[in-house]
């Protein structure tokens, strides 16, 4: 079977709008988030990862009407066609496949205020809130005519999505798969579910919340951005005389099937699909799942301790991005290229690692050759989804 390669890839992400922000922003190790005033309960004050970019009008195209989660896949998948130098001829057996959490609901919360006046409804009203505008935005915009999929799977969406597109190419269903995810999920819905939950923290400062490996620190710093790979069989990405930038080597996903708000607190599901994702190799280093919600965490460091101890290095880039729902797995898997490509592993910042001493998290920017790198991905949704990276010498 052949390899499973990925020769483009672009990001749209708080304070990053191309990959040589992203390699900065990893390798300097920056926290990227702000504070929104007003936006929680009784006027409280949220920390949120915000992509201020204006992206109604993309390479000359009108997308206003468009939902903001498709409008950042568009202009993150724009920038993957163009680094994998792919031409419309190219695209005879194409499939794109995005994943997503929460789609246009952002759109749908705003547009609900109608008042039952249907002149206050907008033209766009249906597809603003259909979760495959995101996809289906994509094929418009690049005039690809093959497969199209969106799928929701919680916050492990856009690995989802990788590792199906892995399967079409596996099986000849397709030779390009443009996948990725795409999430913006900063209006009240998002908010108050997880302020109920109590793991979104209010009038705290920047460096107070969104905190991996911390028993010291309360809630996640919620995000939006987009992240999208460009996957081919590698003997078709070579023929083409395509650079190749990394392998998916391995991928896995299951789910715990347990009712909702609640997880696999054992970690045997998660060591289970990262075992399966890595099979007897082991990585240079992990990229983490880890958010700042000590449940989770603390899952990441019994799935690490269960199959490396301390002799693998493990890191979480959401201290500096924050987390961006179905679209985190994507700019993970992009993150990794870029470890790979330029010798480093970023840092964990925001923390000290308190009670996770015994866990060899990497807290500097840590120089050195980057052959493979784990990700493990897990959400609400149930579902724990890990990808194996390897680098193409």
């Amino acid at each position: 079977m052949d390899k499973i390669v990925i020769t483009g890839y672009g990001v749209k992400a708080p304070g990053i709008s191309n990959i040589a922000q992203l390699k900065d922003v990893l390798e300097q190790g920056i926290c990227t988030q702000e504070i929104l005033q007003g936006r929680g309960n009784n006027g409280s004050n949220i920390v949120c990862g915000v992509v201020h970019e204006d992206l109604d009008i993309i390479s000359g195209q009108n997308y206003k009407r468009y939902p903001r989660t498709a409008r950042l896949g568009i202009a993150a998948a724009e920038q993957a066609y163009k680094m994998a130098n792919l031409q419309n001829a190219d695209f005879a057996r194409v499939a794109v496949i995005m994943g997503t959490s929460g789609g246009g609901i952002l759109e749908a919360e705003k547009f609900s205020n109608h008042g039952n006046n249907l002149k206050k409804v907008p033209i766009h009203y249906i597809p603003v809130g259909d979760p495959h505008t995101l996809s289906s935005g994509i094929t418009r915009h690049l005039g690809i005519n093959g497969q199209a999929f969106t799928i929701s799977t919680g916050c492990t969406a856009s690995l989802d999505a990788i590792l199906m597109g892995k399967l079409f190419l596996e099986a000849g269903h397709a030779d390009i798969c443009i996948v990725g995810g795409s999430d913006a999920l900063l209006g009240d819905w998002i908010t108050y579910g997880f302020l109920k939950t109590g793991t979104i923290a209010e009038n705290v400062e920047i460096e107070e919340t969104g905190v991996p490996f911390s028993t010291s620190h309360k809630g996640f710093v919620k995000s939006e951005g987009s992240a999208v790979v460009i996957m081919e069989r590698k003997k078709d990405a070579e023929s083409r005389g395509a650079k190749i930038w990394g392998q998916v080597s391995g991928a896995a996903s299951n789910n715990e099937a347990l009712p909702i708000l609640q997880s696999d607190a054992s970690g045997r599901l998660m060591t289970a699909a990262l075992k399966s994702a890595i099979g007897n190799s082991v990585p240079t280093y992990v990229n983490s799942q880890a958010l700042g919600l000590v449940q989770n965490d603390m899952i990441e460091y019994i799935t690490h301790s269960n199959l490396f101890g301390s002799t693998v290095p493990i890191t979480s880039i959401k201290g500096m991005t924050g987390h961006m729902f179905g679209s985190m797995g994507a700019m993970q898997v992009v993150s990794s290229l870029l470890s790979m490509e330029y010798g480093f592993i970023p840092p964990t910042i925001k923390t000290s690692g308190d009670g996770f001493n015994d866990l060899p998290i990497v807290f500097e920017t840590k120089y050195q050759n980057v052959e493979s790198v784990a990700i493990t991905n897990h959400g609400v949704s149930g579902n724990n989804t890990c990808l194996f990276m390897t680098k193409q010498n």
